[in-house]
Parts: structure tokens; C-alpha cells; sequence
């Protein structure tokens, strides 16, 4: 369980900062007051780092659950396969009732070596995958065969958001900041406080513009017209928000939006939704290994490929898990919601090393945490992909022997913090120009807060805003827009209190809850 931070930390702070809070001077753009509490420095149309700390199973701060175990498994013989009885299992798992708290059991796989031929899914709510131990003395699952696969896929199958008919009120501010939690709409018909809601955010063609997203340079050495633009309407973002106060027609909600609401860019609207996810979802205490040709470490693309995918999943998580050989490590994909990965190893991968290939941890859906996972011979250890919304938290992750960055990777996540993230070879949010068929700008909104590696970049996308504080490393310029403005970049090469961000916030958030 995340513990607030402690009051022993806000009286030490207290006398270090006391004529700094008096005086009402902030040098940082986060720092703690006297009192111990977070005080942000807005820019001029109030924009600051936003919180994060709703990221995580049950919304932040919430212990993930221990589940009773209904049903239990031993390995067969060496070399027969356990799919069908693990899959049988988890099927029977699926038609019990669920008690109170959403729960239907566990199915624990005793100590052991499982083999499974094709792949192990969860498909109801409620239900939670155990080994006695990630460890090679553990529960070790071994995905067989010469198949590329997603090996353990958790989620709701054949199902997608849907809109409310006639719930849709547009947003009437002029301008709503990237990190408020409040905004105005024209009508509160249907919204009470509890309600879950979409607000979404259109992608004009001003606003492509304004980021230069419609004359991205074309990739050297090819023929013209072969990266593609951006398109309007196809970068459109919609958060999942729950309204936690209505006062007149304005509403406040659970986190911030993580991207600024612009009426010249297309403002926003709110809408009410469904979305039939499963719930109550964990994979725990096991390792899940990947058979391959020995010695083709860096060619074999013939075996199971990703480890764990969760996707239209609600309060999942998976903890104490090790990946071993496979290329796709854990992924909470883009319909999750409030997922937490921790205590995981990702080790070993086998693929050719390029595109597509070695990404350890990823978050693209919302409310997603990764904390104290480490990661070896990932190309990306800690990353989002494309048009991802937040808040999203890496935190007190290791990417070793890299042979690429993390961060933002892929097409415009916004929203993401990295909390103490260690990359031996590079952290990056920048404008990755024609990389991919047109990557463009990768994100904004991202914060790199305590985190270390040989080299950083950290580049300004217009109508945005990217953070390095308290970081170490080389500051470089950008691989493919080298001109692009530099992000804020605050105490660089000495770290900054408080150490965790995202504990700081969350101990605020419950710490105000409580009172």
C-alpha cells in the first residue's frame, strides 16, 4: 500500500523553507512550503504540473486486494500441456457469483513448471491468476510453440465505449488549463456528482498547425509524400473523468485533463458514456516464460511474442511477475482504467532488435501506475504509445543494459509523470519528426521528476509543455527537430524535494480527503 508521506518530512521542511514561503518567492515549478504542502508555479494562462496522483488501482492509495483462493492446480508431468485445465479453471472461475467487493477467487498454481501451447484469457471480472512465486523455484508458466502470440490476455471482448445520445454539453470556458480539475459546460442536465463522463477534446486543423504536425519533414532518402501528416480529427483525446462537484454549471472532477481546452483550437465537450469493462482483475506471483531456439537470442520471432495484455479492464493489476524471453513485457492497453503494475521483472527478451520489438512496461490507457519494476535489454523499458491521456505514473523503475529510451514513444501522450525512473541509456519527450510513418510530437504534459540517465531530451511542444526537474544527466538536443524550443528544465544534476512527486501528491490527496 502507498503510505502518505510522512509528517517527519513536512516538519524537517518546515525550518529549511520557512523564509523562502514567507518572502512568497517559488523558484521551482513544484516545491514544498513550509507547512510541507506542494506549492505550483502557473504560467501566465495558469497552467502548472498537473497532479497525478489518482494514478493506480482503486484511483491511488488503495492496497491491492488479497483474494481467497477458490481453486487450485499442480503441474502435470513434464511435457504434457496445462492450457486446457488452466483455461478450464478460469472458465469455472468466471460462472460463480461474486461477492460484495466484485470478487469470484483465485485460481493458485502450485509451485512448478506449466507448459501452454496457445494462450490463457480472463474474460469476466472478479478474477485473479496466482503462482507461489516468481522465482525459477516458482510458478513458471512456459508459453510453447512456434506462434506469435499475446500469451495471457486479460479484458472484455467485442466491446467499446459508447456515447449517450443526447448527453453531449460543450465546455463554454475560453480556456481551460492542462492541470485543472474544473470547467464550465452549458448544461449539468443528466451530471450528478459521482457521474463518469467523457470530455472531449477535438483535434482541429488550427490546432495540427499550430504544432506543425501538417508539414512534417519528409524522412531523408525517400520519396516525397511517403511520411504522413497529422489529421484532423484522428489525434482527438477523450478522458475518462468522474465529477466530484457541480456548483452551478461548473464542474469539478477527479484529475486534471491534462491537456489545455482552447476554444480556438475546437474547445471541448462532456458527454456521458458506457463502457462494459471487466473489473476486479490480477495476475500475481508467477514467472511466464517464453520458449525459443537457443542462440537465436536476437533473430527468433517464432514463439510467443507478449507476455501480459490487459485492455477493457477496470481496478487490474499484476504484481510480482517476471517476464523472461519474450519481446512485449506487460501492456495496459488503451482502454484500461485504473491499473497498477508492481514489483515485475522483465529479463531476457528474445527478438531482432528494431521497431515494434522490446517494449518492457507500457501504459496507454488512464489512471495507469508502474511502480518498482525493473527492466533488462528493453528497447523502451518504461513507455506510452499513441494519443495516450492521463494521468499516467512510472515510478522507482530501472531500465538497464537499454538499447533505446524511455518515455514518450509513439504519437502524442499527454499527461505522464516519471518519478525516480533510471534509463542507462536515454530519457526523451520530443518531436520525433518522420520517425516511424510520422511519429510527430510525442507528447506533452510529461514530467520527469528525480530521474537519471547518460542522456535527456526534453523539447517544448507549442500549445504544451514538458518538464525535467531534478534530473541527472546530459542535456542534448532533439534527435530529429534539434531547434525545437527546450522544455522547463528546473534543478538539473541535483534532485529535488519532495523524492517522490507522485507520493507527495497522493499524501496530500488522501490527507485532505481525510479531513
Amino acid at each position: 500500500m502507498l503510505r502518505p508521506l510522512p509528517v517527519l518530512l513536512a516538519t524537517l521542511l518546515a525550518g529549511s523553507l520557512s523564509v523562502l514561503a514567507a518572502s512568497g518567492e517559488n523558484r521551482l515549478a513544484v516545491q514544498p512550503g513550509a507547512d510541507g504542502r506542494l506549492i505550483y508555479r502557473a504560467d501566465a494562462q495558469g497552467n502548472q504540473v498537473p497532479d497525478f496522483s489518482r494514478a493506480g488501482y482503486g484511483g491511488g492509495g488503495v492496497a491491492l486486494p488479497v483474494v481467497p483462493v477458490v481453486l487450485t492446480l499442480t503441474a502435470n508431468i513434464e511435457g504434457s500441456d496445462d492450457e486446457a485445465r488452466i483455461q478450464a479453471a478460469l472458465d469455472e472461475l468466471a460462472k460463480r457469483e461474486a461477492d460484495p467487493n466484485g470478487f469470484r477467487g483465485a485460481l493458485l498454481l502450485k509451485r512448478g513448471t506449466y507448459r501452454v501451447a496457445g494462450q490463457l484469457r480472463i474474460l469476466a471480472g472478479g478474477i485473479v491468476l496466482r503462482g507461489e512465486g516468481q522465482g525459477m523455484d516458482g510458478t513458471v508458466i512456459v508459453a510453447t510453440g512456434k506462434k506469435d502470440r499475446v500469451f495471457i490476455a486479460a479484458g472484455a471482448t467485442n466491446v467499446r465505449r459508447s456515447e449517450i445520445r443526447g448527453s453531449r454539453t460543450p465546455v463554454t470556458d475560453t480556456y481551460v488549463p492542462w492541470s485543472a480539475r474544473t470547467l464550465s459546460v452549458e448544461s449539468t442536465d443528466g451530471l450528478q456528482v459521482g457521474t463518469r463522463v467523457i470530455v472531449h477534446r477535438p483535434s482541429t486543423a488550427d490546432w495540427i498547425h499550430e504544432l506543425g504536425m501538417d508539414r512534417i519533414k519528409n524522412r531523408p532518402n525517400t520519396p516525397d509524400g511517403t511520411t504522413d501528416m497529422w489529421k484532423p480529427g484522428t489525434y482527438d483525446l477523450h478522458f475518462e473523468r468522474t465529477i466530484t462537484q457541480i456548483e452551478g454549471r461548473r464542474l469539478t472532477l477527479d484529475a486534471p485533463v491534462m491537456i489545455a481546452l482552447d476554444s480556438r483550437f475546437g474547445g471541448a465537450a462532456v458527454y456521458r458514456y458506457e463502457h462494459p469493462r471487466i473489473k476486479e482483475v490480477g495476475i500475481e506471483h508467477l514467472r511466464v516464460v517464453s520458449d525459443y531456439e537457443r542462440g537465436r537470442e536476437t533473430e527468433d520471432e517464432a514463439h510467443a511474442m507478449t507476455a501480459i495484455h490487459l485492455d477493457h479492464v477496470e481496478n487490474a493489476w499484476v504484481r510480482d511477475v517476471t517476464v523472461q524471453h519474450f519481446s512485449g513485457g506487460i501492456l495496459a492497453r488503451y482502454d484500461s482504467l485504473f491499473t497498477t503494475i508492481q514489483d515485475c521483472t522483465y529479463i531476457d527478451p528474445v527478438s531482432i532488435i528494431t521497431g515494434g520489438r522490446r517494449y518492457a512496461y507500457v501504459l496507454d490507457g488512464q489512471y495507469g501506475l508502474v511502480q518498482r519494476c525493473t527492466a533488462t535489454e528493453a528497447r523502451h523499458g518504461f513507455m506510452t504509445g499513441a494519443r495516450v491521456r492521463g494521468p499516467n505514473v512510472f515510478l522507482d523503475g530501472k531500465s538497464l543494459q537499454s538499447h533505446s529510451d524511455s518515455g514518450p514513444h509513439h504519437r502524442w501522450a499527454v499527461g505522464v509523470l516519471y518519478d525516480n525512473i533510471e534509463d542507462t541509456k536515454e530519457l526523451n519527450v520530443q518531436d520525433r519528426q518522420w520517425a516511424g510513418s510520422g511519429h510527430g510530437w510525442a507528447g506533452s504534459q510529461n514530467v520527469f521528476w528525480n530521474c537519471t540517465a547518460p542522456s535527456i531530451v526534453v523539447q517544448q511542444p507549442p500549445t504544451g509543455q514538458n518538464y525535467a526537474i531534478g534530473s541527472l544527466g546530459n542535456l542534448r538536443p532533439g534527435q530529429w527537430n534539434p531547434s525545437a524550443p527546450a522544455g522547463l528544465i528546473e534543478s538539473h544534476g541535483q534532485p529535488v524535494i519532495p523524492r517522490s512527486l507522485y507520493r507527495a501528491q497522493l499524501a496530500e490527496r488522501l490527507s485532505a480527503r481525510s479531513r
